[in-house]
């Protein structure tokens, strides 16, 4: 054994940060040489495309081998000899590089909206020969080498090489769709760190296992498109939220697959009316209690409940159904797993290095540095991804409060102003800028929503005028005071009566959708039907009337799983809702209002078309707080088009009660909610009542024990 050069001796000791300079064929002098690192291999030959052969020299036990290119050739395999068997493979060091100097500019400016398209494992054929690239990034990074089911998960086997701004990338020969595979990474100081999961990876492991898996992602069914509408502000839109593992579960409790899913999912929620279905995070996540908020995988749809060809089905069921998508999307923390992204290459690469920035507090997460061109590229791309690959319809995006704020629920002293000593995360506000004109500049049909729960000006504004530039936001204070108020018995209402009104003086400052999530119905706060007062005919009552009064006033919908029937318990994601509660009357009552809440809201424009619009509203009975009576008329675009809305929150049937209305004649009452179809007493105004002779058009009512009413003029 001649003595290793210092090359050399980085191949062997894995260290080499571009092993294609040491390794594959090489011009030395006058003759082509072949240089071959094969662990365990007793014996390396060369074979050119003729057949020609040459046995190469072992230069060092480890299993590096030299020899000659038989007459040059320019393509070449090799033969290894393992115990008793010998393997003809092809040389990954003999092939050019993935990326082009064109991508490694635009990775540098981290402006590469496709970035999916080259980093992660690619299934490809190169110079004739199929195999998988697999490029990432670990710009702190000594060495990085593939790992996986091609190579005996072994280390040694596939070090790649770094390009510019420290990508590394390989081409394996042979790996194939299906395959597991991680990246083995070794730090500036020489250290090993835990195996990495791919950053990029199209489909992982179930948990509890946390492999990437080699997936074509650019052979993924593309859906049937949604109505190119489907998301304008002049349209209905009523969301059914949805956690994928809890809706619904199959025999012994295990969760239904994708497939299961498309065939119930879409048609149940078009047959009540819904326009949109929004999915909690279907991004891998390795801790079910997380309901997928802390993923590891942006760019794999959770492998439990199938493949990634199984979500796209999902994707296209929903819309054949005339369902829009929305996924939950979370750019605003991630979790510490040492597979994951946390300290990936050694360093703090994709998070703040100070904790002070860079954890945090609440779930002992970790937070994207947005200071960092390759993060908001990673991020940005991943928005596209979902919209390009899936065809989803919109990203909502999770906990947008914490990324604007740097003191976001943390103590005095515990975080590092702005350059102008503030509080505003200025590189955070600047990445969801980008993110929104970015994705409605690519994907103009496509929309997104902040969970904004603050009074944060202009987040469903364009950002040319100063705006975050979301197409919606949620309207978190509507929520929190109405829920509070409904919750209250009706002889406390009249002192809370303000409490009703104050949303409206702000209803139209963002384009707002009402929601009553996920978020309402865990942790102690009981379901929505759970906080209602009163004894069980109240209860339903109640819930019947809030959900009206939601229906009718301002703002887009939002509506959790299992509100739709009057599901009694707190959300539990281990199980699946309580679908038995459908055997009683009092529950089928609540879903048959909700089917018809939705039927009513898509069919009138006065209910949807000026939802974001001050035009679209006008208060007609507002100061009744003794009788804790509202009345106020919806409009739509065209000038007959009008909707009155009555509510009357006491347990106590007002009869002749008067309101004014804009025309003489006709109206109808198209809604009740204590009608006998929902469960209600059937009080209300035997479908039709005119208005009372004089000046002003009036109407006479019978207003219904805690119910809404909603009346339409007959036309003229």
């Amino acid at each position: 054994m001649t003595e290793l050069s210092s090359e050399a001796r980085a191949i062997v000791e894995g260290r080499h940060s571009d092993p294609f300079h040491y390794l594959g064929c090489h011009r030395e002098n006058d003759r082509k040489v072949v240089r071959a690192y094969l662990p365990e291999a007793s014996e390396v030959r060369v074979v050119n495309e003729r057949g020609e052969e040459t046995k190469l020299t072992r230069i060092h036990d480890a299993g590096l081998f030299l020899g000659d290119l038989p007459n040059g050739a320019e393509r070449y395999r090799l033969r290894a000899r393992y115990g008793a068997d010998t393997v003809e493979l092809e040389d990954p060091y003999r092939f050019l590089p993935i990326l082009s100097d064109f991508d490694l500019y635009l990775l540098g400016e981290g402006t590469h909206q496709r970035l999916y398209d080259k980093l992660g494992a690619h299934p490809m054929t190169m110079d004739g020969v199929d195999g998988t690239g697999f490029v990432v990034l670990a710009p702190n990074a000594r060495a990085v080498a593939v790992v996986g089911d091609f190579n005996c998960w072994d280390r040694r086997r596939h070090p790649m090489r770094v390009r510019a701004n420290g990508f590394w990338e390989l081409f394996i020969p042979g790996a194939r769709t299906g395959d597991r595979y991680k990246f083995a990474i070794t730090d500036q100081s020489g250290g090993l760190l835990p195996l990495k999961s791919d950053p990029m990876a199209f489909a992982a492991e179930v948990r509890p296992n946390t492999a990437s898996i080699v997936f074509d992602e650019t052979a993924l069914p593309r859906p049937t498109p949604a109505a190119a509408v489907i998301n304008a502000r002049n349209m209905p839109i009523s969301i059914y939220e949805v956690h994928l593992g809890s809706w619904r579960r199959g025999d012994g409790n295990r969760w239904l697959s994708y497939r299961e899913l498309a065939d119930t999912l879409p048609h149940y929620a078009s047959d009540l009316g819904f326009t949109h279905i929004e999915l909690m995070p279907v991004n891998e996540h390795p801790f079910d209690g997380s309901w997928g908020y802390q993923p590891t995988g942006l760019y794999a749809p959770t492998s439990r409940f199938g493949s990634p060809e199984d979500f796209a089905h999902l994707v296209d069921a929903c819309h054949r159904a005339g369902l829009g998508v929305l996924l939950d999307w979370v750019p605003g923390h991630f979790p510490d797993d040492p597979h994951g992204l946390g300290h990936f290459d050694g360093t703090s690469l994709y998070e703040h290095a100070n904790p002070l920035q860079g954890r945090h507090l609440d779930w002992d997460t970790l937070i994207y540095n947005y200071g960092r061109t390759e993060v908001v590229n990673f991020l940005v791309a991943n928005a596209f991804f979902w919209l390009d690959r899936y065809g989803v319809d919109g990203l909502r995006v999770d906990a947008v409060a914490s990324m604007l704020y740097l003191d976001y629920s943390r103590p005095e002293g515990g975080w590092i102003p702005n350059k102008h000593g503030g509080r505003e995360n200025l590189e955070a506000i600047e990445f969801l800028r980008r993110f929104n004109r970015e994705v409605f500049g690519q994907f103009p049909h496509a929309t997104t929503v902040a969970e904004e729960s603050t009074a944060w000006p202009q987040v469903s504004r364009p950002t040319e005028f100063g705006g975050l530039g979301f197409g919606y936001k949620w309207n978190m204070g509507w929520m929190h005071d109405t829920l509070n108020y409904i919750g209250k018995d009706p002889v406390y209402r009249k002192h809370h009566h303000g409490q009703i009104l104050f949303g409206l003086h702000y209803a139209f400052s963002e384009n707002f959708i009402l929601p009553l999530s996920h978020d309402e119905v865990v942790h102690g706060k009981r379901s929505i039907l759970g906080r209602m007062p009163g004894d069980d005919w109240q209860r339903f009552a109640n819930l019947r009337s809030y959900y009206g009064f939601m229906f009718g006033h301002p703002g887009k919908k939002l509506m959790f799983m299992g509100g739709e029937f009057g599901q009694e318990r707190e959300w539990n994601h281990d199980h699946a809702l309580d679908w038995h509660l459908l055997d009683q009357a009092r529950h089928r009552g609540i879903q048959n209002l909700v089917r018809d809440l939705n039927a009513l809201y898509r069919s009138l424009p006065a209910l949807h078309e000026l939802d974001c619009d001050p035009a679209g509203f006008e208060w007609i009975i507002a100061n009744d707080a003794d009788h804790s009576v509202f009345a106020w008329m919806r409009k739509g675009e065209s000038g007959r088009s009008r909707c009155l809305v009555v509510a009357n929150f006491t347990p106590t049937v007002h009869r002749e009660y008067r309101v004014r209305v804009p025309f003489a004649g006709k109206w109808r009452e198209t809604l009740n909610t204590d009608s006998a179809h929902y469960g209600g007493s059937n009080v209300g105004n035997h479908g039709m009542v005119e208005t009372l002779d004089g000046v002003v058009p009036e109407l006479s009512l019978t207003l219904p024990p805690l119910a809404v009413i909603f009346l339409v003029p007959e036309p003229a």
